[in-house]
């Protein structure tokens, strides 16, 4: 799952007008990039120890004339109650102004040997938990006049590699949802925005399922040595104060390859096969 504080991440939040932040995920760096940018920040997750310890370490920094972060427990496989969950967080400041879903469930394995409760599981965390939130936050932002939502995607979204399709799958669709709320509510003064990163150094990959439901538990090179969070953080702020559609976050090779399968499919279609090759004896058995 995403970072280090649990798998799921909500923030709200209008740098330039309330200034009320919710925040449900793993990573403390966007709780503490928008706190420091005066945000009221509810941090939202499933780990109430974890998050209690990103809270004490944004306290011990925090300036002069801002709100102590809030926990709000929340799990995003129980979306079917995610009415419950966006009033409890209402409650806390009284309206939510920036909406930033940072959730995610990596996977490793083939697509013959992944049981299908997997996939669901992945869907459930990486795309339904999350519209569901989004669905319900919606009515309150078109009723106080606006607000900005952020879906944190991956690259995957935009393209898809050997051995992570439930992943990316559910990537895809994120970005397919929040592309038509885009359009939608353009003219409700509600920015919505999709940040697709590579690889972050995070626990993605440890915490990633395997096809047969275990956990992966190993660092990733390409994770260990990918973007630090607060780089990431800090351009999500940025996204939502310049009211950004689309960013992508990665290399230079990673948007070449996007660039590559929308010019010249073929070819990216060739590039796929040999990394799935090549890659075919890790991933045979993702244990």
């Amino acid at each position: 799952m995403k970072s280090s504080l649990d798998v799921f991440t909500l923030d709200c939040s209008l740098l330039k007008y309330h200034k009320t932040i919710v925040r449900w995920q793993e990573h403390s760096a966007c709780v503490a990039t928008f706190h420091q940018a005066g945000c009221r920040v509810i941090m939202a997750g499933r780990n109430h120890e974890e998050l209690n310890k990103v809270r004490e370490e944004v306290i011990k920094k925090q300036l002069p004339d801002t709100f102590s972060p809030e926990i709000l427990i929340m799990d995003l496989m129980d979306y079917k109650n995610m009415q419950e969950y966006v009033s409890k967080g209402l409650k806390i400041f009284g309206q939510i102004d920036i909406l930033i879903n940072n959730a995610g469930v990596s996977y490793r394995g083939e697509i013959s040997d992944t049981q299908i409760c997997v996939d669901e599981k992945v869907m459930a965390v990486n795309y339904f938990g999350q519209i569901a939130l989004v669905k319900e936050v919606l009515p309150h932002m078109k009723q106080q006049g606006g607000g900005s939502i952020v879906g944190v995607s991956s690259v995957q979204g935009k393209i898809a590699i050997p051995y992570r399709s439930a992943y990316a799958a559910s990537k895809h669709a994120f970005q397919a949802f929040f592309d038509t709320l885009r359009a939608e509510v353009s003219s409700d003064n509600i920015h919505v925005c999709v940040v697709s990163p590579g690889y972050i150094q995070t626990n993605l990959s440890q915490n990633a399922v395997c096809g047969d439901g275990s956990t992966y538990n190993k660092m990733d090179s390409t994770t260990a040595t990918g973007m630090e969070p607060g780089l990431v953080a800090q351009r999500i702020r940025q996204a939502v104060e310049f009211r950004e559609n689309d960013i992508v976050l990665a290399p230079f090779l990673h948007k070449l390859v996007m660039c590559i399968r929308t010019l010249c499919p073929s070819i990216f279609f060739l590039i796929m096969c040999y990394r799935a090759k090549s890659g075919k004896k890790q991933h045979s058995k993702c244990k």
